[in-house]
């Protein structure tokens, strides 16, 4: 592909590490025309091959000369120019039947005294068409146009992407969604997909089509309504949260009685699901089943448990003598807050789903809404759940709900019936943040996304982190991205995150987040063929996420009646 010749160099090798190396730049003219995040090619010390490097400085610097001039006069400056290029990749001019290879492999380094040259013009446009190439596979994955030559496109490899997890991010209006949503699109594409997009503010709405199906959590309007799952409405019951979970959301920790609260109901819910396995004889269940068992009981037969718990008496010490049991009294605030629980309206898509979802059959059918491919259940199978209506305060729970289902149903396939699903998490800060001591409802949300990002490979669980803070991202669920798709970050606190999180020889190339353009990303891991700076292409279908012109909306009169409409939909907790 190259045909250099050696006048052509820039310069020439000086200094080599194991990922870096610094050339000595002869021409000033050619250090000028040098910029930092292009690429550069070195000569190899194998034939056949040459390695490709992305600048990182350009130095000038001023030496005295110890010489003196002919008259004895001050002595005369000297310069020494230089340009430090960390080592990307390696170019194979021949690769088995393949013609100009792109390999992110080192499999050498320059020698000291190597030609360096620029990579620009024809050279760069023939190298940027290599990489086009290299994904020449049916349905690629394709992310937009490199900034390097635009008339090169950039894809990803898509198995990698997801085997090793992602990353997305980007301040507000930097593109994050529609990023996002160009990645959804082509996912639909593919007859088999499989994916569930946790979408916390109805964002990705609009989004529809072939292989594209909308859900959303039951609200309350919903629920007086007695929508189902096929009417695109989900319900998330009681008996499907962990024993962790439903802790966390009925035991106030800080009550003197918490501890007796927590035994208790732990024991009285393994009462009620056995009682429910010997009412629908399951006998081969009873013998196996656990308190985080997905099996339905009674919730009313609990409380009534409960509320004979808390006022029982028993027989006294002398006969015909009473005294208080021993919970006499200490589960009052559980059965406050669990009676409370049952009638809150806003949480209908946990306690008042109806007779439907304590049937014994009701979970295959919510598995096969939320983790069937396209063909499977013959909708989508990139399945959009809208969590707007769900109370912040539960959201985590709800949301590491889905989570657990997805990766608890691939744990229990076998291998050889198994099918990859990805989890695409939007607003990832929201429910998989820092961690915090003690067991906080965050803190068990947490426990099935870090298990997801260290275990999910090996059962074909994917997660795409995406978020506009990944400062506030759980640490331990970003470092097992592999991948990074940055868009503009302002925040210095968020860069740093990012800038940890690549490789040492690429932490500089991190330094142009807060420069990046709308619609721009920078791209580094193992999915992307050379870690760019890439314009992103616009999808087809735009989520709810634009930037509102407010100067521009300031001077055209308001929509009639949308205060009004407004209240009305807070009322009902339901948007029209």
């Amino acid at each position: 592909m190259f045909e250099f010749e050696d006048d052509e160099a820039l310069g020439k090798v000086i200094s080599v590490d194991t990922g870096n190396v610094i050339v000595e730049v002869g021409d000033v003219e050619q250090l000028k025309r040098l910029q930092v995040n292009h690429l550069a090619v070195l000569q190899s010390s194998r034939p056949g091959q040459h390695l490709i490097g992305l600048i990182t400085q350009v130095t000038r610097k001023k030496i005295a000369d110890t010489s003196v001039s002919m008259d004895g006069e001050e002595e005369v400056p000297n310069e020494q120019n230089l340009c430090k290029l960390s080592l990307i990749g390696t170019l194979l001019v021949r690769h088995g039947a393949q013609r100009n290879v792109f390999r992110r492999t080192l499999e050498t380094v320059p020698e000291i005294d190597a030609n360096c040259f620029s990579l620009e013009g024809e050279n760069l446009t023939d190298f940027m068409r290599s990489l086009s190439n290299i994904a020449n596979v049916a349905n690629p994955l394709t992310i937009g146009k490199y900034t390097l030559d635009e008339n090169a496109v950039a894809y990803l490899n898509g198995n990698k992407l997801f085997q090793r997890h992602a990353f997305v991010g980007g301040s507000t209006g930097s593109g994050k969604s529609w990023t996002t949503a160009l990645i959804i699109e082509q996912m639909a594409q593919l007859p088999h997909s499989n994916a569930i997009v946790l979408d916390l503010h109805g964002e990705y709405a609009p989004l529809t089509g072939h292989g594209i199906q909308q859900l959303k959590v039951a609200g309350p309007a919903d629920v007086e309504a007695a929508l189902q799952i096929t009417d695109g409405v989900l319900y998330f019951p009681y008996w499907l949260l962990s024993y962790e979970a439903l802790v966390s959301m009925l035991v106030d920790r800080s009550d003197q009685n918490a501890p007796n609260q927590a035994m208790v109901i732990s024991r009285e819910i393994n009462n009620a699901k056995k009682l429910y396995l010997e009412s629908v004889n399951r006998p081969d269940i009873v013998d196996n089943f656990t308190i985080d068992s997905p099996v339905p009981f009674d919730l009313q037969e609990v409380l009534g448990r409960l509320e004979f718990l808390n006022s029982e008496m028993v027989a006294g010490a002398k006969a015909g003598t009473e005294k208080q049991g021993e919970f006499h009294g200490k589960l009052a605030r559980l059965i406050a807050r669990l009676e409370n629980k049952i009638q809150d309206r806003r949480l209908g898509f946990m306690f008042q789903g109806g007779s439907d979802v304590v049937n014994f059959d009701w979970l295959e059918h919510l598995t096969a809404a939320l983790l069937g491919s396209s063909q499977e259940n013959q909708t989508g199978g990139i399945k959009i759940i809208n969590f707007s209506e769900v109370p912040s305060d539960i959201l985590p729970l709800i949301v590491s709900l889905v989570a657990r289902l997805a990766f608890s149903v691939q744990q229990w396939t076998p291998n050889t019936l198994r099918h990859p699903i990805a989890l695409l998490c939007d607003e990832a800060h929201l429910y998989i943040p820092q961690r915090n001591s003690g067991a906080t409802a965050d803190n068990i949300s947490l426990d099935i996304f870090e298990r997801i990002a260290k275990e999910g490979r090996k059962y074909g669980v994917s997660l795409v982190v995406i978020s506009q803070r990944p400062s506030e991202v759980n640490k331990t669920v970003l470092s097992q991205c592999s991948n990074f798709i940055s868009m503009r970050l302002s925040n210095a606190e968020d860069q740093a995150v990012i800038k940890r999180l690549l490789p040492d020889s690429l932490g500089g190339f991190a330094d142009i987040l807060p420069t990046l353009d709308t619609g721009e990303a920078l791209i580094v891991g193992d999915a992307s063929l050379l870690p760019s700076r890439i314009r992103v292409d616009e999808p087809q279908q735009k989520p709810n996420s634009g930037t509102v012109d407010f100067w521009d909306e300031w001077q055209v009169p308001a929509k009639v009646n949308r205060i009004s409409v407004a209240v009305d939909n807070w009322r009902k907790q339901n948007i029209q």
